[in-house]
């Protein structure tokens, strides 16, 4: 019974809001039989819209499984600059050295960010199999073109110094008339839901930084470099549950505090994320994971805005 609601819950997540990248995701049901790889690939037709393909993606993505490769790598391919960025990151995640010649085609592509996306995948790649990166001939990370058939790529040089300080969950947890009074059992319950949730946020921003070359977390490499620190501390702002018309809908709000090595405040950076599911299907035991999707997800919505805006910091 209970693998039984757990598919039929996650069956019925149908919304996300990327409020960072300003986007909505209208993400696509599951079947509990059936092949989902092909029900998803069927969605990257190019008959859909934009917000559908760009979910069926996110989706493939999510599988990990190898089936997958096949149309992630033609999504590389979509007219649609965002979704050959998540196509590219989603193949990055997956591993598969079978994708490299397609991701470094797609490393020379018109748009910045899918350039970005697939270099990552296909740094990722080769280090997950143990290879050398190489990148399209003529892409900035490359060696001359023309040399040899293969130019290797050259170390990429990190631009940013960046330090996850801190993470927390500062979101009300009372009533709108802040008299709602709780048992210690529900104080204690509560104070341990703000642990994880601080903990997602972190894991989730460290995870996003990780996967970037122009970023370090190398004191090392920043004195090389001549980098200057700047610390990031994750506040959960928001973090509530309501009905909205059929659904459950869970909303997390973030605020990014940046600051230097010396702990003067620089900058603030905001935004959130909504996971919705079915009200026929939801169950209070599900809240704990909309509750991490909704985190994860104002994390990755944010990640870009913060990345330009440290860039400009350090052009500045």
């Amino acid at each position: 019974m209970i693998r039984r609601a757990a598919r039929r819950v996650r069956s019925s997540w149908l919304l996300v809001l990327a409020f960072g990248l300003g986007t909505a995701l209208t993400v696509p049901t599951a079947r509990a039989d059936g092949d989902r790889v092909a029900e998803l690939s069927a969605q990257l037709d190019d008959g859909r819209s934009e917000k559908e393909r760009i979910a069926a993606v996110t989706a493939l993505g999510r599988l990990n499984d190898k089936k997958a490769l096949k149309p992630l790598v033609g999504a590389l391919r979509d007219k649609s600059a965002t979704v050959r960025a998540v196509a590219a990151l989603a193949l990055g995640k997956l591993g598969h050295r079978a994708a490299l010649p397609a991701l470094r085609e797609a490393s020379s592509d018109d748009d910045s960010l899918v350039r970005k996306r697939a270099k990552e995948a296909v740094t990722l790649i080769s280090a997950a199999n143990d290879i050398e990166p190489e990148y399209a001939a003529g892409s900035a990370e490359t060696g001359k073109a023309g040399f040899g058939n293969k130019p290797k790529a050259l170390a990429v040089r990190p631009e940013l110094f960046v330090i996850v300080k801190s993470a927390s969950d500062d979101s009300p947890k009372d009533d709108a008339t802040g008299k709602t009074k709780k048992s210690s059992k529900q104080l204690a319950q509560q104070k341990k839901d703000q642990k994880m949730h601080a903990e997602i946020a972190k894991l989730a921003m460290s995870t996003e930084l990780k996967a970037t070359q122009v970023v370090t977390s190398v004191a090392k490499d920043a004195s090389r470099y001549n980098l200057d620190a700047r610390h990031i501390d994750v506040i959960i702002t928001k973090l509530d549950t309501r009905t909205a018309g059929g659904y459950i809908e869970v909303e997390a709000q973030l605020r990014l505090a940046i600051s230097d090595a010396k702990g003067k405040m620089l900058s603030f950076l905001t935004g959130g994320a909504k996971v919705q599911v079915k009200k026929a299907n939801y169950n209070t035991s599900y809240l704990p994971q909309l509750r991490r999707e909704a985190i994860e997800n104002a994390v990755k919505g944010l990640f870009d805005k913060l990345m330009a805006h440290l860039r400009r910091g350090a052009g500045a």
